[in-house]
């Protein structure tokens, strides 16, 4: 129980556990919406919007343990911070579902779902190793603890 405990309380942790959350979220929006509107980008940008703004008030409240004052602040770093990371998205999105769908494809029997499937894990992977060093140099310092 005491592992359990100190293992709650571990900021990596738990990064990866709303991580993982955030991920999730972001891939099942994409893959509804890209179902229903297949237009990677703007489905890419829609599905980064959604969950850019679950992982603020997880990693603001829960992981990063912020005071509820500069919350304003803290999300706008955020936001400017995760707008790195939605352009790279965007740009693997781009090169691996419309420019270059075979590169993927020719693993997946050319099936454009399972392309946007394919690149939408590759570039997550990316994107929760560069928003984490994101958020713990650049939005949420010791200081707003």
């Amino acid at each position: 129980m005491k592992h359990l405990k100190k293992l709650l309380q571990n900021e990596v942790f738990l990064y990866l556990v709303f991580g993982v959350a955030t991920t999730l979220v972001y891939i099942a929006t994409r893959t509804i919406l890209f179902a229903i509107i297949p237009q990677t980008l703007l489905v890419v940008f829609i599905a980064n919007c959604v969950a850019i703004t679950f992982a603020f008030f997880t990693n603001d409240r829960i992981v990063f343990k912020q005071k509820s004052s500069g919350w304003l602040k803290r999300m706008i770093k955020f936001v400017l911070a995760r707008i790195s990371t939605l352009f790279l998205d965007m740009v693997l999105a781009y090169i691996f579902v419309d420019a270059f769908p075979q590169i993927i494809g020719q693993f997946v029997g050319h099936d454009i779902q399972k392309v946007n499937a394919v690149a939408t894990l590759i570039s997550q992977v990316l994107v929760i190793v560069f928003n984490y060093v994101l958020s713990k140099l650049f939005v949420f310092t010791a200081g707003d603890k």
